[in-house]
């Protein structure tokens, strides 16, 4: 076994960086159950001090190019090295990483608005997801599908066109969804990508039931000329609409975050709010938990068999074993111990975020 240590990437947001490195560990050790067994010693995952410098530190055997491809993306890492020498006087080799980054990382940091989740925590929640399914493996081999069912204006999607996925969304803020149909084609432009894309109604029995964001590109012209293309596909259309839009079984991964108590929503069965008059006499439901009852079943039905849910909530209003057996009574098999329950941390005064990851059978 080799002792290694990685740097933590700088974090603008004071807070998020503060609970950086224990998000970092718990990831890791996440990450770790996608390798081979013993793999990752998950005892020796830690933190030191070295030069004066804090580091997050475990012990591993031989990593391959698969291993490197990994650790690569881990949503915190800065720098990976190999940590030899004696204590107090270690020297640190560089390890070459292979990540999965297509991309310039404009496509993440370009849009700024209210309300929009940290690239870092998407990311992480996208790699927990990932390495909770049965496809961590398969990143190689195949391109697969992540679907964010509260996109808003698509971090989630931006960071899985990032590794090179398909990204699906849906969304009920209409303005959400122009504003990201606006971004997508003219970063594509920008970028001198080939591609095409229509964002356009959709019509049935002749009335405009939705509007719809379609996009094929690739990160290089002989791949598009070959077909090797990826896709983004993208509705504004209530969250528990998600079958009427997107076939049975084909998304690998949902990566979604639940509404906060003041950002997004579904219509649902939520009460009517002064303000927001809804067809039907429905408004938007913003409890995390309703939203969840009322959704999860169609996202699952959406879902691959050994495929995972990864959701991001406010533990200030919601339970986690609330939220826990919600997802269990649709048939999921929920990951709720280990490192699963070392992701809660403070975003402000208002929300403590944790993440709750749930596997198809």
């Amino acid at each position: 076994m080799s002792r290694y240590a990685f740097l933590i990437l700088p974090s603008h947001n004071r807070v998020y960086a503060g609970a950086a490195p224990a998000l970092a560990r718990a990831e890791l050790a996440v990450l770790g159950s996608a390798l081979p067994d013993g793999k990752i010693d998950a005892d020796s995952i830690g933190e030191a001090v070295i030069g004066g410098v804090p580091y997050v530190t475990f012990e591993a055997g031989e990593l391959s190019g698969r291993d490197t491809g990994l650790f690569g993306n881990l949503s915190s890492l800065y720098a990976l090295f190999e940590a030899g020498g004696e204590e107090g006087a270690e020297v640190l080799r560089p390890v070459t990483l292979r990540r999965l980054d297509r991309y310039d990382d404009d496509l993440l940091t370009i849009l700024k608005y209210q309300g929009k989740t940290n690239e870092q925590f998407t990311k992480l929640l996208l790699n927990v997801t990932l390495a909770a399914s049965a496809f961590a493996g398969d990143t190689g081999s195949r391109r697969l599908a992540v679907l964010d069912p509260l996109c808003g204006r698509g971090t989630t999607l931006n960071q899985a066109i990032m590794y090179g996925f398909d990204a699906y969304g849906a969304d009920i803020d209409g303005r959400d969804i122009e504003a990201y149909a606006m971004f997508l084609q003219r970063w594509l432009k920008d970028k001198r990508l080939k591609h095409q894309a229509d964002f356009s109604p959709v019509r049935r029995d002749r009335r405009v039931v939705a509007k719809r964001l379609r996009a094929e590109f690739a990160a290089a012209k002989e791949d598009y000329k070959a077909g090797d293309v990826q896709r983004v596909d993208v509705v504004e259309a209530d969250t528990s609409r998600v079958g009427e839009f997107f076939k049975r079984e084909t998304a690998d991964l949902i990566v979604t975050d639940l509404p906060y108590g003041v950002q997004h929503g579904s219509h649902g069965a939520g009460k009517p709010q002064p303000g927001r008059p809804q067809p039907g006499g429905h408004g938007l439901a913003r409890s995390p938990l309703e939203l969840l009852r009322s959704a999860v079943p169609h996202w699952a039905a959406v879902l691959r068999p050994g495929g995972a849910i990864g959701i991001s909530w406010n533990t200030m209003v919601a339970r986690r074993e609330d939220a826990v057996e919600i997802l269990a009574a649709s048939g999921l098999d929920v990951l709720d111990e280990g490192p699963f329950r070392d992701f809660r941390h403070r975003v402000d005064q208002a929300i403590t975020r944790d993440i709750l990851v749930a596997r198809k059978r």
